[in-house]
């Protein structure tokens, strides 16, 4: 069989495609940052060199705009806001105190109603939010039985993608993949087209995650409060022999090492000087700083004055006291607004009142060396080690930037709980009885949660992810180039080559198994929105029906449990567990392949290829 070379113009989409999977798998390069450029190539690229198909239609650059407008971003925008609600009403909340209540009568069993209730509420919610909502509760468990949460969080984590697989909603990426599928002609599929094989893939994932995982998975400490000692606020008091007095505020710190942070200088009652670098220290001087006691006194010694707590001074007999102060991890959210700020910038203590003491991330300890915790640009699952008042922690748990993992079940409870429950539940059935698309449902949901003020806009608007929206505009543009300059074809002709007289079946298996590989080190939308053109392609061409190689895209972008990097829950959870990333190799891998071979048999029999 010959294959002969693509036109111009789809050799081009292929290479931006394979650019842009570069891109997607970078760390340090932001989702959005990637997909806008991948979107500007392709616009440009099209308007330097028009290209007209061959029935005569030329290809708009701004064409490639459309994905801002389409359906399955509508979708995807809405029921990420209808996800929002239930949360923030506390619809539920009877959810999380029945299995909080649970584990501590049996913990084996209430390991797999946990199971379960995950997997279930992930079909019909965007995964994260349960993730959000669960991850507090098994902390808090782990605490008072005494175990560890790694035998907990991973395999609950790993749960929420895979009960996300059974309807067209469960997941941005089965919405793509469908919504795809119908433009290009194929039937659509309803909510529960594919419950079946879901289901099956399901119940085997489910009893690997609750006998066999938790034996894979080492025992992992997240000790983070032990290694950091707490710090406090004091001042360094300089009197007329003190070593300081006459020397100016750059030489004082680099005298402590460069470890002296001075938030205040106070010079006579009600009269403060900015703490400028060549600001001459005096007599008298009340220096406000923030360190450990060690450090604190360490200090007072260097400079040759006192420390003092208030109007007490600190001594033996009147150490320093932590007040309120309490320390705690908090974890930042997939939808938070420091995603991609950098720590110095974050402004941590004045606009949440926390005192950052330590980050906690699987490959932090290379990326500061770099650059300096200063530098560290914020993550989605990062943890950190903070010091704060009980107020503001509990303050923090009724936001949505950052999620408090201090182990206690503070859930939301509001009288607008029946009323989010309501809408979503009226959405959902809307949809599958086919009365309305799930953009048009979904929307409408949005608008009930409004007018019923279960949410603000600014509630709403906080729901809203930029990195999801530019990952599926620009996952749609590539799809949309790959089809239209035949680029998808000529990969659809490749694949048939490659896999040249083996069964369609087998041909099936790999296409899925490509797909998980691929989105284990890409974003699951990218791979999904590319993979779906070639998919119908290759169906047309071995003349079967497009169904089971659509299903193929799907599971299989739905499959990324091998690496932290494959889906935002998995950071978080890796994060807050404490996880190597050998741990998801470990688990992850095995799962993977498992449901690869369940979901090809299962559709091979039910489409009979």
């Amino acid at each position: 069989m010959t294959l002969a070379l693509p036109n111009y113009h789809a050799l081009g989409v292929l290479l931006l495609v394979l650019l842009a999977l570069v891109l997607f798998s970078r760390d340090r390069i932001p989702l959005e940052t990637s997909s806008l450029i991948v979107l500007a190539l392709l616009t440009v690229g099209f308007q330097l060199f028009p290209y007209t198909s061959p029935d005569g239609r030329t290809v708009s650059p701004t064409d490639f705009y459309l994905g801002f407008g389409h359906q399955a971003l509508v979708a995807v925008c809405a029921l990420m806001i209808l996800g929002q609600g239930l949360i923030r009403s506390g619809a539920l909340e009877p959810v999380g105190r029945m299995l909080s209540a649970a584990w501590k009568q049996s913990p084996a069993l209430s390991m797999l109603a946990t199971l379960l209730v995950c997997a279930v509420l992930s079909a019909f919610i965007n995964n994260t939010p349960i993730v959000v909502m669960l991850l507090p509760i098994l902390i808090g468990v782990a605490m008072r039985t005494g175990h560890s949460p790694s035998g907990i969080l991973l395999p609950v984590g790993l749960i929420s993608i895979i009960g996300g697989m059974a309807t067209t909603i469960g997941t941005s990426t089965n919405l793509l993949v469908v919504t795809v599928a119908a433009d290009m002609g194929v039937a659509p599929f309803r909510m529960f087209d594919f419950v079946i094989p879901a289901a099956i893939a399901g119940l085997v994932a489910m009893l690997y995650l609750w006998l066999i995982a938790p034996r894979l998975i080492p025992h992992r400490q997240v000790p983070m409060q032990s290694r950091v000692k707490r710090h406090y606020t004091a001042q360094i008091r300089l009197g007329k022999n003190s070593d300081a007095v006459g020397m100016k505020l750059a030489d004082a710190i680099e005298r402590c090492d460069g470890n002296l942070k001075v938030e205040k200088i106070q010079r006579g009652p009600g009269v403060f000087v900015t703490p400028l670098p060549d600001v001459e220290l005096k007599a008298g001087d009340r220096i406000t700083t923030t360190n450990t006691q060690d450090n604190l006194r360490e200090f007072a010694h260097v400079l040759g004055g006192r420390l003092f707590s208030g109007d007490v001074e600190v001594d033996d007999a009147h150490p320093l006291g932590p007040d309120d102060q309490k320390i705690a991890e908090v974890a930042v959210t997939p939808n938070s607004k420091l995603l991609g700020v950098r720590i110095g910038e974050a402004r941590l203590l004045s606009r949440y009142g926390l005192r950052l003491l330590a980050l906690h991330r699987f490959n932090r300890e290379e990326q500061t060396r770099q650059t300096g915790l200063d530098n560290t640009v914020l993550r989605s699952g990062d943890v950190l080690l903070v010091q704060s008042s009980g107020k503001k922690l509990e303050t923090l748990k009724e936001g949505i930037d950052l999620l408090v993992l201090d182990g206690t079940v503070s859930l939301p409870k509001t009288s607008k709980a029946p009323i989010a429950l309501a809408i979503m539940s009226v959405v959902i059935l809307i949809a599958a009885f086919g009365i309305l698309p799930i953009a048009i449902s979904a929307l409408c949901g949005v608008l009930a949660l409004i007018l019923t003020r279960v949410l603000t806009w600014k509630e709403a608007m906080g729901a809203l992810s930029i990195q999801v929206v530019m990952i599926i505009v620009a996952s749609l543009a590539l799809g949309a180039a790959l089809m239209r300059t035949g680029g998808a074809d000529w990969i659809a002709q490749i694949f048939l080559t490659v896999s040249f007289g083996v069964p369609a079946w087998v041909i099936l298996g790999l296409l899925m198994l490509a797909m998980a590989a691929l989105t284990n080190v890409v974003s699951n939308n990218a791979a999904a929105v590319i993979g779906t053109p070639i998919a119908i392609s290759l169906a047309q061409q071995l003349m079967l029906p497009a169904e089971p190689f659509v299903l193929a895209v799907l599971f299989g972008a739905n499959l990324s449990f091998a690496t932290p990097m494959a889906y935002q829950t998995n950071l978080l959870v890796m994060n807050a567990g404490g996880y190597k990333f050998n741990d998801f190799v470990r688990v992850g891998l095995p799962l993977m392949l498992l449901l690869w071979l369940v979901l090809t048999a299962t559709l091979s029999l039910a489409y009979q290829i």
